[in-house]
């Protein structure tokens, strides 16, 4: 699929806050934890429970949201198709950082180990 202008900018609008409850919704019915959907958004973002908790209270756009993250170096590992789109073919920085997120989620939902999820190398 196609990344528009006009998806990126809504992209960029949506709140936090607004996607956050359906990621737990997600995880939580697959029999993953909301410990583990936090885990997971620190090593994306870098963010700790409070600084989150913080984001969501003053509902921040996404596009704020990734301003004041600290993007795991490793965040470029994350591939593969979520939402319809292949992840690394997206061109707008911000909106494949938001399927980044999306990605991780997913995985943790299907149930995926966390060590896979949060691309730790094999020493």
């Amino acid at each position: 699929m196609k990344v528009t202008t006009e998806h990126n900018e809504r992209i960029a609008k949506m709140t936090f806050a607004s996607v956050y409850p359906h990621y737990v919704k997600k995880v939580e019915s697959k029999g993953r934890t909301k410990a583990e959907l936090h885990q997971v958004i620190t090593w994306l973002t870098g963010f700790d429970d409070k600084k989150l908790e913080e984001l969501i209270d003053e509902k921040v756009t996404f596009e704020t949201f990734f301003q004041k993250a600290n993007l795991n170096h490793n965040a470029s590992l994350i591939t593969g198709v979520i939402c319809g789109y292949r992840i690394e073919e997206i061109e707008n920085a911000l909106t494949k950082q938001v399927r980044y997120l999306d990605k991780l989620v997913d995985e943790l939902a299907k149930g995926k180990k966390m060590e896979k999820i949060l691309r730790v190398a094999n020493i």
